[in-house]
């Protein structure tokens, strides 16, 4: 993730520049930040998110969202390609963007974690991302062991942390009340020799 240096720009010039861009652009408080790139695994481990929430959910009243989406997480300060979301019900989009290509209600966020993102990932956005309405959920997932923390939204608004650690572990949506194992989650990833030894699911 780099930020283009020392320049603002308005929330009207990103959109028209993202229309016009082969690289994706996320958007914070007026600064540019470049989300291009992106390792093998990565790349696995989005696509088969993909294809392992869009199982489950066929047919339910939920639509599955790749990265060619962004979300507007703040309106005209905060837009951002996540790697996966899922929203419930019919899709609401910024209407800020004539393109139509922004999302305002999200349910559950996925990141697939990556060294040049993870403190963001972590820190500020998920900051930002927690006074999002509609959002339920915020899941990070790691590329470089199978490990994946579950943040979810409790009724009394407050975010509490479940962790899924090893490939015998499966992932629990908690607004969902879906199932997926980690396994599925990372087949075709290759890790360390011991990378895939955890503990099941953290508290």
């Amino acid at each position: 993730m780099t930020a283009v240096p020392s320049i603002r720009y308005t929330l009207e010039e990103y959109l028209q520049l993202e229309q016009s861009s082969g690289v994706k652009h996320d958007y914070f408080d007026g600064a540019i930040l470049d989300m291009s790139g992106g390792s093998v695994d990565h790349s696995g481990i989005t696509t088969n998110l993909i294809i392992e929430f869009g199982h489950r959910l066929k047919g339910a009243p939920c639509r599955v969202f790749e990265s060619n989406l962004r979300v507007c997480v703040q309106k005209g300060a905060i837009y951002t390609y996540p790697d996966l979301m899922i929203v419930r019900g019919p899709s609401e989009h910024d209407p800020l963007d004539k393109s139509r290509t922004t999302i305002v209600n999200p349910t559950v966020v996925f990141e697939v974690l990556s060294p040049g993102t993870e403190a963001y990932d972590r820190g500020e956005k998920f900051k930002r991302y927690r006074n999002l309405a509609s959002l339920r959920e915020y899941i990070l997932v790691s590329s470089n062991e199978p490990s994946i923390d579950a943040f979810a939204k409790g009724a009394s608004g407050q975010w509490s942390l479940v962790g899924f650690d090893g490939l015998e572990a499966t992932l629990k949506l908690r607004s969902m009340d879906i199932e997926v194992p980690l396994a599925d989650i990372y087949a075709g990833v290759s890790f360390a020799a011991n990378a895939n030894l955890g503990d099941g699911e953290r508290p």
